[in-house]
């Protein structure tokens, strides 16, 4: 049996090409893919070869944040049942070292995350029809939820668990920088977990538009209006949480201009080296948190869209065929019109029975 897979050779190199599919063996299952997104990682492999440390250097299989059908069950596998549409946790702790042992499998020394060019040799990613997968790493959906839908719980899980970073928002002011899809998805975590105020910044008016069904209060377009963030500076700061989810100098220095004393700032984006405004660090005695990746909020993001709870579909702009890959990636790197941009890999319509 063979899949055909969307593989990164190097900077703008994406090749279909085809492999065998093995079958699924004890633990594990077999899945027809329906739906991969592209995520800011997988743009900077192919844009920019890697970013910071983290290089491509091998071809690599792209993609982490998917949905798909289950097809087949190995030995000893009976949930979730064939022709299920679940969502892809990519993420696999080793369960061994001491992070893991300590209840922080983020921080895993063996860390296993598809599609992530950390490790050499590069772990392989899900954009590709067939994909085998330890069954414990499936989550089913409810009925009626799309598998596009479904695809974007990787990305919600991250911000759930940026979210959670910043303790109890109930009745909080929020600022959230960057207004993509990791910004637009921590929008609307947070007014989930109960903001009462969250103003949203962006140089693209296409990235704000989206803000508002995302739950956001207000928006300011930072390239247009520089000076409209200076009101929320006064008294030593509005926002009790900053979400930065942009990483550039600019919208970083505003976060500690305009959070409270004691307020905190939770480092969602990630760059290369920048300058730090320690001065207001220390005098505003702020708390700078950073954020990674998640853990058991892969769950929550699964159930909350199940219930549309928090409703992903707007961050959707685009689909492309699987053989359209190349176009796909060139249209997420398009902020003027572009949000999330996922991959038809397939198996969209409806489930597909057991492979023989």
């Amino acid at each position: 049996m063979q899949t055909r897979i969307v593989r990164l050779h190097g900077k703008q190199d994406i090749r279909i090409e085809t492999e065998n599919a093995p079958a699924p063996g004890p633990g594990e299952v077999l899945l027809r893919m329906a739906v991969g997104g592209i995520c800011g990682s997988d743009l900077h492999y192919y844009h920019d070869g890697g970013f910071g440390p983290v290089r491509v250097r091998e071809p690599i299989i792209s993609g982490h944040e998917a949905s798909g059908f289950v097809a087949a069950l190995g030995e000893g596998v009976a949930f979730p049942p064939v022709g299920t549409l679940v969502a892809v946790n990519p993420s696999q702790p080793c369960g061994k070292c001491i992070y893991c042992a300590k209840g922080q499998p983020i921080h895993c020394l063996d860390m296993r995350f598809m599609g992530s060019a950390m490790r050499l040799p590069h772990e392989q990613g899900m954009f590709r029809n067939l994909l085998l997968v330890p069954a414990k790493q499936c989550f089913p959906v409810a009925e009626g939820i799309s598998p596009a839908e479904t695809a974007c719980a990787e990305p919600l899980a991250v911000c759930l668990h940026a979210v959670a970073q910043a303790g109890d928002l109930s009745g909080a002011k929020v600022l959230v920088t960057g207004a993509g899809p990791i910004g637009l998805l921590t929008i609307a975590a947070a007014r989930y977990a109960g903001a009462s105020e969250v103003v949203a910044t962006d140089l693209a008016d296409a990235a704000l538009e989206r803000a508002a069904p995302m739950g956001s209060t207000s928006t300011i377009n930072v390239a247009r209006e520089p000076q409209a963030l200076s009101l929320y500076e006064e008294g030593k700061g509005y926002f009790d949480v900053v979400f930065d989810c942009s990483a550039a100098a600019p919208a970083l220095r505003s976060a500690f201009a305009t959070v409270k004393p004691r307020g905190t700032i939770v480092q969602v984006g990630v760059t290369g080296d920048v300058t730090i405004p320690l001065n207001a660090l220390v005098g505003k005695e702020i708390v700078w948190r950073g954020s990674q990746r998640f853990d058991q909020e892969f769950a929550q993001a699964v159930d909350l869209i199940s219930r549309r709870a928090i409703d992903v579909r707007p961050i959707i702009s685009h689909s492309f065929p699987l053989e359209q890959s190349v176009q796909a990636f060139e249209q997420a790197g398009d902020r003027t019109s572009a949000c999330k941009v996922q991959i038809d890999l397939g198996t969209q319509a409806s489930p597909l029975g057991v492979i023989a």
